[in-house]
């Protein structure tokens, strides 16, 4: 399964100047490991460093902070299962779904 579509790459890429300002942003997708811990959920991707992602992390505690996107395609856990892309997510507010997940 493809991770990063083109239409999520320009979502996310389209939000980059809101930086941290969860308020403004939307999430627009969800990555999570099918094997073991971690849910990434992306709000905004650098349009001149595609490597550089942001947005909110529940991994071991809730974090905002930045992630990689060759790391997500790259990961491989037991048996060989890497990060899967929810297909059913909906967009959602940052702040909203942090608010969340922190409760």
């Amino acid at each position: 399964m493809e991770l990063f579509t083109k239409e999520i790459e320009a979502k996310a890429q389209a939000q980059y100047k809101y930086g941290a300002d969860m308020e403004k942003q939307v999430i627009v997708a969800k990555f999570f490991n099918p094997a073991g811990a971690g849910t990434w959920f992306l709000m905004n991707q650098d349009p001149n460093d595609p490597d550089y992602l942001w947005g909110v992390v529940d991994l071991f505690e809730v974090e905002v902070g930045s992630f990689s996107k060759s790391e997500l395609e790259n990961f491989r856990g037991p048996f060989g299962i890497g990060i899967e892309r929810d297909l059913y997510f909906e967009e959602v507010n940052a702040k909203v779904l942090y608010e969340r997940l922190i409760l």
